[in-house]
């Protein structure tokens, strides 16, 4: 069975972080690590989590010697990962029981090394958890398949639901933006050749409209995917034109779901 490690940044996410923690622990597939790191949290959010340390060893919290953003937080998990995979997961979403088991079959039928799924959008509100959440209609839905090409005019990979082989990336780490890290890394592993395959089945459930979300007022974020384009993939100024064309797109569509 192999060992999946999930990384999680964490943020005073007190009020949502005990569902999503609870998401990864009732997972079908068991042999995983919950790979935590602590950004400095002014609220309950470590207390939290050493709890759930105590009753649970897969649960590995550590703070962060400094404030350094998501992208650093998710850095210092990944570096003590031990998994065969590497999933990711915000403190504010959550996964359906089977998600791990499922995609991790999934991955095996196939060459990509990559691999992400359909996901579920639910109200920032929303209370319950992950083992009752009731399928509402609202689905971000995977393409089958994605290259660099693809991944370039647009972001297909939902973070909640992205995986990869370390046993064939080794560990690849973010590069330290102030946003969008996760984007410029599934970039990073297509430039150097490596497609990503979408499962079709949604099995993830991301929290719409939380104002403290990593993920909030994404057309805030024209400015980190034209830097994205220009600075981290050295496109041109049409290219990237085209691609922030195609990223405003996308979220105006999604935000509609």
């Amino acid at each position: 069975m192999p060992l999946v490690s999930v990384v999680m940044p964490v943020y005073n996410s007190a009020a949502t972080l005990g569902a999503a923690v609870r998401s990864v622990l009732t997972q079908t597939h068991t042999d995983l690590e919950l790979l935590i790191t602590d950004d400095q949290s002014s609220d309950d959010s470590m207390e939290l989590l050493r709890e759930f340390a105590r009753q649970d060893e897969r649960v590995l919290p550590e703070t962060a010697p400094e404030r350094g953003g998501a992208g650093r937080a998710r850095n210092l998990a990944m570096e003590r990962a031990r998994g065969d995979y590497v999933a990711f997961l915000d403190s504010d979403d959550m996964w359906l029981p089977e998600k791990t088991e499922r995609q991790i079959a999934f991955a095996r039928e196939g060459t990509a090394p990559l691999t992400f799924t359909s996901y579920y959008k639910m109200d920032a509100d929303y209370a319950g958890e992950s083992t009752d959440f009731t399928p509402n209609g609202r689905v971000i839905r995977a393409r089958a398949h994605v290259d660099y090409r693809a991944m370039l005019v647009r972001d297909h990979i939902g973070a909640l639901t992205a995986m990869y082989d370390r046993s064939v990336l080794g560990t690849r780490l973010m590069p330290e933006m102030r946003k969008r890290q996760d984007y410029a890394l599934w970039l990073s592993i297509m430039r150097d050749g490596a497609d990503a395959r979408g499962l079709a089945e949604p099995l993830a459930v991301y929290r719409a409209g939380q104002a403290t979300s990593l993920s909030s007022n994404k057309l805030s974020l024209v400015q980190y995917n034209w830097e994205l384009y220009r600075e981290h993939e050295k496109l041109s100024v049409a290219r990237s034109a085209r691609a922030l064309a195609g990223a405003v797109w996308q979220s105006v569509r999604n935000s509609r779901v």
